[in-house]
């Protein structure tokens, strides 16, 4: 057994082909096969279901499992011997909510890039429930957003506070109001983000709270397609006020004050406990933490 094997298979068991996964390799179909078949003699199991569309067979479900761990030990090797240059380097896959990505990260990475080039970083968009489901299963190295769940698979530290407001386009009814109850919302049409968000959650158990079904006209996935239908007056909305800050000053939205919305929601990031942190996720880490609170809240 050797690791190219390895890889093969979990190529597989993501492509479903072998042709496609030979793609992804580099490698010809044939030798794709040799590859399988060599496992498959050395175990003296099938593990491969070779019908279409090819399916790991439970043998290969059970060998998947350990080939990932073994494949993630090596990476975590490299990354040791990598670490003994003394230079931050390496790849740091983020995983975060949509508008933390448009909102904060720019200003973040900017800084960050400029002064560690070796470091490269992708970003994975997603609800904060799936970010810390990500971090838990390691598909993400780091990741940003809200902390309200917990687990103790994830270690978190908070970044700063954000909290949820009540947005309406300028030509809205309720748009000349400076102050108003959750009570006051009862019969106004709301575009609200999927069940899935903290946003969302949160709306819906403050209506709960006070005994009102809110008049949901749309649901979307992002506080961005949110923000666009609001400005074109198809409903209200409550968001994240750190998304609204650039529609505020282009004055395409306005924000009015619910007493009931003003609780403070805290943000931060997300690692998995007990993971190996490489040069660049420690320095990444390091530098994430120490920014002030007005770095992340401050205007754009």
């Amino acid at each position: 057994m050797n690791i190219s094997q390895l890889e093969t298979l979990v190529t597989i068991s993501k492509t479903l082909s072998f042709r496609k996964a030979g793609e992804v390799l580099n490698l010809t179909q044939p030798a794709v096969s040799a590859q399988i078949k060599s496992l498959e003699d050395e175990f003296k199991a099938i593990l491969v279901d070779r019908n279409h569309p090819v399916t790991l067979t439970d043998r290969g479900q059970v060998f998947l499992e350990h080939a990932e761990q073994i494949l993630g030990i090596v990476e975590q090797l490299k990354q040791k011997l990598s670490d003994l240059n003394q230079t931050p380097q390496g790849h740091i896959v983020l995983g975060t909510t949509t508008s933390i990505a448009i909102q904060i990260l720019p200003r973040v990475l900017s800084y960050f890039q400029n002064q560690f080039p070796l470091i490269k970083t992708s970003i994975q968009s997603m609800s904060s429930a799936q970010v810390l489901s990500c971090v838990e299963n390691g598909t993400i190295d780091v990741g940003i957003g809200y902390l309200t769940d917990k687990s103790l698979q994830v270690e978190t530290s908070v970044l700063y506070y954000d909290t949820f407001q009540f947005v309406v386009a300028p030509q809205h009814p309720l748009a000349s109001s400076n102050r108003i109850t959750i009570n006051m919302l009862k019969d106004v049409p709301l575009i609200l983000l999927s069940p899935d968000t903290l946003g969302r959650r949160f709306t819906d158990r403050i209506f709960r709270e006070y005994g009102l079904e809110p008049n949901i006209v749309m649901e979307l996935g992002s506080s961005e397609e949110v923000k666009r239908m609001v400005e074109l007056n198809m409903g209200a909305a409550v968001v994240s006020k750190l998304s609204i800050a650039g529609e505020l000053r282009r004055g395409t939205l306005k924000m009015i004050p619910v007493n009931e919305l003003e609780v403070s929601h805290p943000v931060g990031v997300m690692t998995k406990s007990g993971r190996y942190v490489n040069s660049a996720m420690r320095q990444f880490l390091n530098d994430l933490k120490g920014m002030p609170e007005d770095q992340f809240i401050g205007s754009e």
